[in-house]
């Protein structure tokens, strides 16, 4: 049976007509409204002029059927698995090209024109790592074991201390550039900053010369040991980690990226837009998904459960939720996943080979170390991190991490397989989405589950301030103002405590009454 026609398929229509009958008249009301269509993907109906024509708004949770923008940056055909930035599809570029010339790519609407004119924005971006002193000091103010994405969150509104404190409708094009170069360089140093805060070692300042990749990793995990050496990290965990940061460098209007556009609207400062999109992004239903990835396949266990947890998943009265499949605008594999495949596979083999002469009887070990990311000569370094595991960072007892995370790997491409032969699974379009595997990779490179939000983050600044950009170079931009369906109480009189209380003679429990039974007390990590 033939699917049927839509109006999307109709060639060169311009606009479609909304009516109404009046079931007392018969009178049939019709009002035409516009179509804007882009350079691909659906047309759009243009519904601006809705509420003057008719009286009526539209009502759509989560905008999952809504356009609040134009733009060039980003382009998603969900059925059809692609991702482009300014063009180039995404696994082209992270086959071919780097963080940093994807960087400009996104901020620029071109390629860099030669090697030389991406050098010279590797060397600013690198220069602007450096945050000033006084916003070292401000980070020690957050409580010792803080989560680095609340650091984060705190101390990059807080550049809008710092810069461009003057109106943002002011800002020429330079303004705007220094802005975005500030937002791509500072964000790999503020979260490396957080991470050290939240495990109680010395900041680390980032090196010339290097990529922002290997300063990130330098910055995070260098030892105190080291007095200030350069510590070279792995070239493997080097080109994944860039990798990783370019996979997360924009993907069109999320739920971060439209917290971004929505308080640029009221033309606020843009670290301070920023640090809108980063705190939209800590929540699990966007930027913590790898992290409960890893979380999940360590409750898997065994091959021999995927079934009873494939069917968990599938009864509605069961909270379980497979992560790492499904996408709110992918209906076919998410391209970002295939090569953050490749790249966890490439990192783990990368561990093992590091640590292939830890088998050592003789060799002492601490129990329950966690991934080193770097070497130098032949010692692994990382060993400060041990005190800091959470129960998702550690392996099982009595398992190796190597062990844990080959085993793992293999949990992930055998759970792949057994819900992509699933009808269930595949009739709803719940393929593999790019956290599913990121998390193992992350683990591999020694980053603690705390961490990956935060590197979510640096990789996606760019396309923030990119976003960003865009929409203060709208002309016809407007503040954001979304409408509601009121469903609350309708106008009713004021009385006082006496009328209140003959009115209702059984006093109704209040939300904020539960705060009563809530200690007051200012030590850390207690209520207050």
């Amino acid at each position: 049976m033939a699917a049927a026609r839509r109006l999307c398929d109709v060639p060169n229509l311009a606009e479609v007509t909304l009516s109404g009958v009046d079931p007392a008249t018969g009178e049939t009301i019709e009002v035409k409204m516009p179509l804007v269509r882009g350079s691909a993907g659906a047309p759009c109906i243009d519904v601006t002029k809705l509420h003057a024509a008719t009286g009526l708004y539209t009502l759509d949770p989560g905008f999952t059927a809504t356009s609040s923008c134009r733009s060039s940056i980003t382009y998603i055909d969900g059925p059809k698995g692609v991702l482009l930035h300014r063009g180039y599809a995404i696994g082209e570029l992270a086959a071919r090209s780097s963080f940093l010339e994807v960087c400009y790519l996104l901020l620029n609407g071109r390629l860099p024109a030669s090697e030389k004119r991406l050098k010279k924005f590797e060397v600013e971006v690198v220069r602007r790592m450096t945050v000033h002193e006084r916003l070292k000091a401000f980070m020690t103010g957050f409580p010792d074991g803080a989560h680095p994405m609340a650091v984060m969150v705190g101390t990059v509104g807080a550049l809008s201390a710092f810069y461009h404190r003057g109106d943002v409708r002011a800002m020429d094009d330079a303004a705007r550039a220094l802005a975005a170069v500030r937002v791509v360089a500072k964000l790999p140093t503020i979260a490396a900053m957080a991470y050290r805060h939240s495990v109680g070692l010395p900041y680390v300042g980032p090196r010339a010369g290097k990529s922002v990749a290997a300063n990130l990793l330098h910055m995070c995990f260098a030892s105190p040991l080291d007095c200030g050496d350069w510590v070279q990290p792995s070239a493997v965990f080097e080109k994944a980690l860039d990798v990783f940061l370019l996979l997360h460098a924009d993907h069109e209007q999320n739920a971060s990226t439209s917290t971004v556009r929505l308080a640029a609207s009221s033309e606020a400062n843009p670290f301070a837009c920023v640090a809108s999109g980063i705190a939209s992004l800590w929540g699990p239903m966007h930027g913590g998904a790898n992290e409960a990835c890893i979380r999940m396949l360590r409750e898997i266990g065994d091959a021999s459960r995927i079934p009873e947890f494939l069917a968990r998943a599938k009864d509605k009265a069961d909270p379980f939720k497979l992560m790492g499949f499904g996408h709110r605008v992918y209906r076919n594999l998410d391209p970002r996943a295939k090569e953050m495949r490749t790249l966890a596979l490439a990192c783990i083999e990368e561990y093992e080979r590091q640590h292939a002469d830890e088998q050592d009887p003789d060799s002492y070990v601490t129990a329950n170390v966690p991934v080193g990311g770097f070497k130098k000569g032949t010692t692994a370094f990382g060993e400060h991190r041990a005190a800091t595991l959470s129960e998702t960072d550690a392996a099982p007892a009595g398992a190796s991490e190597e062990v844990e995370l080959r085993t793992l790997f293999k949990l992930a491409e055998e759970l792949e397989r057994q819900a992509l032969a699933d009808d269930y699974f595949v009739t709803r379009k719940l393929f593999p989405n790019v956290d599913f595997y990121s998390g193992l990779a992350l683990t591999a490179m020694g980053i603690p589950t705390s961490l990956f939000t935060c590197l979510f983050a640096v990789g996606r600044g760019v396309g923030w301030i990119a976003q960003w950009k865009e929409a203060m170079e709208d002309p016809g931009r407007k503040i954001s103002r979304p409408r509601q369906v009121y469903v609350g109480e309708l106008a009713r009189p004021y009385q006082d405590y006496r009328e209140r209380a003959s009115s209702s003679p059984r006093l109704l429990r209040s939300f904020t009454d539960s705060t009563h039974s809530i200690p007051y007390n200012y030590g850390v990590g207690h209520q207050s």
